[in-house]
């Protein structure tokens, strides 16, 4: 997929979806491209936090799926170019896409997200850009906090056989005590067309983070008297991760025909980790407070796709294929003993697998009609195979299987040749990930009785665009059942258990023009998302019907405006406004609203055969001190991620012909 042109933004635009693509251009973006929050803040329904916090990768909701993720990314599903970053239990990692060498992000929201399968509230999908026929470049960048930046990219080859690799370094100090982090990330790309019908992409993708210190989150208290503070915890226990991830994989794209073509991808990779936790775990029925985890993944898709033209002249394309991933990982919990790995507390192989086959047909009905239809059959199953048994630790190895069925349909009227009204609706599912499932009350073993989630969707909206302005509006209804929320926080673990109902419905609007020099932009989103009946924490508190789901906000808007004073230089400005958002279920704790500006600018120049563009970026430029994320449920209260203060980010780009 290359950065969209116009029959690109016309399939989105006659898409019976909301569907939404940002463009990446890594030379002349006046920003790091370090976090994927620097790219989505601008998509409605979307939210991408920086939690300042390399240990626990951002928080990515799309419409309230996702937000009560501590850890990860939950409810959305990620792709990199087109292979999975989401395992097949649900939990996804947003840091190994690497953003300079990308050339767009997509995302899509709504009831045809759930035609890709387990955890799909939303798709995030990260594009690399085409090879070029040669060249290269570099960039350097440097900011507040000891953020430092290094890459280096290289194209080589034809159109017949031609690649790209890209290297970055990042290290920043922190912009709060105990939160340095640094990180290695390469990202390449080789394309070959042996003939006119057959592409062939294998892609690398290598991973290394030896240290993301871990700073906790905050009480009231403690965000209030100092927000750059670390809980003592977090230094008395060394509180960090480490992450290596190795990743290959190649699809093979064919076409078979005039009306048919067919696609095959297989990939596989390793991801080792060690995190230390914020206690011992020295107990002899604790977990332990040092996860070491070594796992292997992979996985197989294929599609075939046929299109013909009915007796009407009209097209119509069906679309079968099947999906099967895996992982198998070794787990083990340690004592931590103050920063320092100890005795064995758990050891035990886990494996998770989904296998799903799905079929979609898209078809002009009439001129102005277009369907949808969809069905994708999933089946995910879950393993625990226990090698740590003792009097105080039984054996707790066990297994859970979950299937579904997920229907979709939606209708797109060409009301006009600007105008686009939509409608759809479909079912979709979440099951508990292998950590959500891992304990039960009383510590009895992995929960093996929590059930996934499942939901009904439905979406009515509207798309609008002339030779200046472009609007879009969607809104959107999503009711749930057996919502995963927590039960009780034990010893610094997290138990699950399922609630009846959630809902989430709202309002999003996006607004964009192009006038002469000036590019102004509005996104905006309403969103009621709440518990619809009432349930029980274990401990005997109750969650009353009409509680507001944690970590959502009622309103969000972003204000953003771009002018190019001239061929070389370019400025923007942005408004970041949201409301409060509470923090637990009982929704006795929230984070106040806020409002943050920032400023941006670029210079480009040409020296010989190389292109230069010189760029700064001030955030949060008044200082502001808010929660930028929270850590739902936390069972210590420390609920409260600071954002970080005012700061600086400034770098040169280097372009060579």
């Amino acid at each position: 997929m290359q950065v969209p042109g116009q029959a690109e933004a016309q399939r989105r635009f006659d898409a019976a979806a909301s569907h939404t693509s940002v463009a990446v251009d890594a030379f002349s973006t006046p920003s790091p491209l370090v976090n994927l929050s620097e790219l989505l803040a601008a998509q409605a329904g979307v939210v991408a936090l920086d939690r300042q916090n390399y240990a626990q990768d951002l928080q990515i909701a799309v419409r309230g799926f996702g937000a009560r993720s501590t850890f990860g990314v939950r409810g959305v599903r990620i792709l990199v170019d087109g292979i999975p970053a989401t395992m097949p239990d649900g939990q996804g990692q947003a840091a190994t896409a690497q953003l300079q060498s990308a050339s767009q992000v997509e995302v899509l929201r709504g009831p045809l997200a759930q035609l890709y399968g387990n955890a799909a509230g939303g798709v995030l999908q990260v594009t690399t850009r085409e090879p070029r026929e040669g060249g290269g470049g570099a960039s350097v960048a440097a900011g507040s906090f000891g953020q430092r930046l290094v890459d280096a990219s290289l194209d080589f080859g034809d159109r017949t056989l031609g690649g790209l690799v890209d290297v970055s370094h990042f290290e920043t100090d922190g912009a709060r005590d105990h939160s340095a982090a640094r990180r290695t990330h390469l990202n390449g790309k080789l394309v070959a067309r042996p003939d006119a019908d057959t592409r062939i992409t294998a892609l690398l993708n290598l991973y290394d983070q030896p240290l993301a210190q871990d700073p906790l989150g905050l009480t009231r208290a403690q965000f209030e008297a100092d927000p750059r503070q670390a809980p003592s915890v977090a230094t008395d226990f060394g509180t960090r991760k480490s992450v290596a991830q190795n990743q290959f994989g190649v699809v093979v794209e064919r076409q078979l025909g005039a009306a048919d073509s067919v696609q095959v991808r297989a990939y596989g990779g390793t991801r080792t980790l060690t995190q230390f936790l914020s206690f011992s775990g020295a107990a002899a029925s604790s977990a332990g407070g040092v996860v070491d985890l070594d796992r292997d993944y992979y996985g197989l898709g294929m599609a075939w796709t046929h299109t013909v033209r009915r007796a009407s002249g009209l097209p119509l394309t069906w679309t079968l294929g099947l999906d099967a991933d895996r992982l198998s990982e070794h787990r083990q919990g340690l004592v931590n003993n103050n920063g320092t790995p100890g005795a064995l507390r758990r050891d035990e192989q886990d494996r998770a697998g989904n296998t799903d086959w799905f079929a979609q047909v898209d078809a002009w009905l009439t001129p102005t009609w277009r369907a949808v239809a969809g069905v994708r059959a999933s089946r995910v199953r879950e393993s625990v195979n226990d090698r740590f048994i003792t009097a105080a630790n039984p054996d707790d190895s066990g297994q859970r299987t979950w299937r579904q069925t997920s229907p979709v349909l939606g209708l797109v009227w060409s009301a006009t040749d600007q105008l686009n009204l939509y409608a759809n609706i479909g079912r979709g599912f979440e099951t508990p990930t292998l950590a959500e499932m891992a304990y039960s009350t009383g510590n009895t073993g992995p929960n093996y009785g929590l059930n996934a989630s499942r939901s009904r969707q439905m979406e009515v909206g509207a798309k609008w665009q002339g030779a200046v302005h472009r609007i879009d509006a969607a809104w959107f209804d999503a009711q749930s059942r057996g919502e995963i929320v927590p039960a009780a926080t034990v010893n610094g673990r997290t138990v699950y258990q399922n609630a009846d109902r959630v809902r989430r419905r709202g309002l999003e609007l996006a607004w964009s023009a192009q006038s002469g020099a000036f590019k102004p932009r509005v996104a905006y989103t309403y969103l009621d998302a709440f518990f619809d009946s009432p349930y029980v924490v274990v401990g005997g508190a109750t969650v009353p019907s009409g509680n507001r789901l944690p970590g959502t906000a009622r309103q969000t808007v972003q204000l953003a405006l771009d002018h190019a004073l001239s061929p070389a230089w370019q400025w923007g400005a942005t408004l970041d406004v949201s409301g409060k958002v509470y923090a637990n279920d009982v929704n006795t704790e929230a984070a106040a609203g806020f409002a943050v500006a920032g400023l941006r600018a670029g210079y480009a120049f040409r020296t010989g055969d190389t292109r230069w563009q010189a760029w700064a970026r001030l955030d949060n430029l008044f200082d502001r001190r808010y929660a930028g994320s929270l850590i739902v449920n936390d069972g210590n209260g420390r609920f409260f991620e600071p954002a970080a203060g005012r700061r600086i980010m400034v770098g040169l780009r280097a372009q060579f012909l």
